[in-house]
Parts: structure tokens; sequence; C-alpha cells
């Protein structure tokens, strides 16, 4: 069970029912914090922002799997074209960071697509699909201007 993660505003923040932090158990929060942290950079990717920031989330140093790393490469795309490419390569960001949810048998298989829907503007969906043969579904149609923003 995790605490579940609304979008408001074009901002993530907790769900709040009845005065309490609201519960989730469909994924949805492990696939916004998989799909939206900053992922630490490998030593040869190209940062968008010409800097030395690798990014990364701090509690990567206390990971129980030595190099297991939490988030997604997706913020690398903050400064590309708009081009076919650069929509393949967010779905393979995307699959990479919820690679996880099969190697630890959460899910039996996970997908990932995006396309262009404007002009600026790329969405991301995908599917999981349980062990049991139960699949949720996802879309994120404002991605591009979400890592924009960033």
């Amino acid at each position: 069970m995790d605490a579940k993660l609304a979008y408001i505003n074009g901002i993530f923040d907790f769900s709040v029912e009845l005065g309490s932090l609201a519960t989730d158990d469909s994924l949805y929060t492990a696939v916004i914090i998989s799909l939206f942290t900053d992922r630490l950079a490998d030593a040869g990717d190209e940062l968008p922002d010409n800097s030395a920031d690798r990014r990364g989330w701090w509690g990567d140093a206390y990971a129980e799997v030595d190099g297991d790393l939490v988030g997604s490469h997706l913020w690398l795309l903050g400064r590309e074209k708009q081009l076919p490419a650069t929509a393949r390569r967010a779905e393979k960001y995307a699959a990479d960071a919820l690679q996880w949810l099969v190697d630890d048998g959460i899910a039996k298989s996970v997908s990932t697509a995006a396309e262009w829907i404007d002009m600026g503007v790329l969405a991301l969906q995908g599917k999981i699909v349980r062990p049991d043969g139960t699949a949720m579904t996802f879309r994120f149609n404002n991605l591009w201007e979400a890592i924009n923003a960033v």
C-alpha cells in the first residue's frame, strides 16, 4: 500500500481523504515516482543544461540492492527536439524506469508508448500486467510540457 498521489494543477501531490493521508494499491503512485523522479544520469549521458549535475535521488545511496536506482532518465529529454527519435527515447526511458516492477515480481510485463499529440506536447502511455493477468494502464498527456517546466 502506497500513499496516494494526485495530479493537481500541474503538480503531483499527496491526496488527503477525510483529513488523513489517502492510500492506494493500484501501482499509480509507484508509476509516478518511477517516471517522474530524476534517475542519476550515466557518466556518458549528455546533460540537457550542459552542467555537471547528473541529478539522481539521494535515497539511492541507501538502496537495498547495490546499484539499484529510482526514477527515470526522462529529464534528459528536456532540451531535445520534437522528433520521432525523441519519442522512442522517452519510451525506452519509461520502460527502463518501470522494469523494477517485473524484476521484483510485481508485474508480469510492462509496455510503454510515446507520441507527439501537439506542438511541444509529448504523451506517454503504458500498460502494466500483474502476475494474475489483471492490467493497469496509465497516460500522461503533458509529459513534454512537464519536462520543460523543470
